[in-house]
């Protein structure tokens, strides 16, 4: 299978998850980050910066939703690229730098930070699940790059 292949089914596994978790905590707690208002947010303010108009409710949060889903993939398969045995050393760091990043640079983006400042476990929680997302886009990348392993050994063998 094509390393491209690979980084991607983590990425979107790591990607799932991510959103799986944020989708779920939202529901059952205040202090939950509210990754998707920032999306909106940010997807609104760019649609209008070229003068179209954006999306309002499930069409907004069904596109942004997309569109998150996109971008993490992408992100999180990059933790494929280099020597595959850092790929969990990679995956963690990729978590924690994506999850400070959306605490540290929502604002200086011009987008409201609150959705993921308003506590200190909104913090936590933020910067927790994108570490998450990393680690197990990295453990997909590791077992489907030994599954093909595998499958090589034994077309080599026959």
């Amino acid at each position: 299978m094509k390393p491209e292949i690979k980084n991607m089914a983590g990425g979107l596994a790591g990607a799932l998850i991510l959103n799986l978790v944020h989708e779920t905590a939202k529901r059952v707690s205040q202090k939950a980050p509210r990754i998707d208002l920032i999306g909106e947010e940010a997807l609104t303010k760019s649609l209008n910066a070229v003068g179209v108009s954006a999306p309002t409710g499930n069409k907004l949060f069904g596109t942004t939703l997309a569109a998150d889903l996109i971008a993490n993939a992408t992100y999180y398969a990059m933790i494929g690229k280099g020597p595959r045995k850092h790929l969990l050393l990679r995956g963690a760091g990729y978590g924690l730098f994506a999850g400070l990043g959306a605490i540290g640079f929502t604002q200086k983006l011009g987008l409201s930070d609150k959705p993921v400042t308003k506590t200190t476990e909104t913090k936590v929680m933020t910067v927790a699940w994108y570490l998450l997302g990393g680690l197990a886009a990295a453990l997909v990348i590791k077992k489907v790059g030994e599954i093909d392993d595998e499958r090589s050994g034994i077309l080599e063998l026959a």
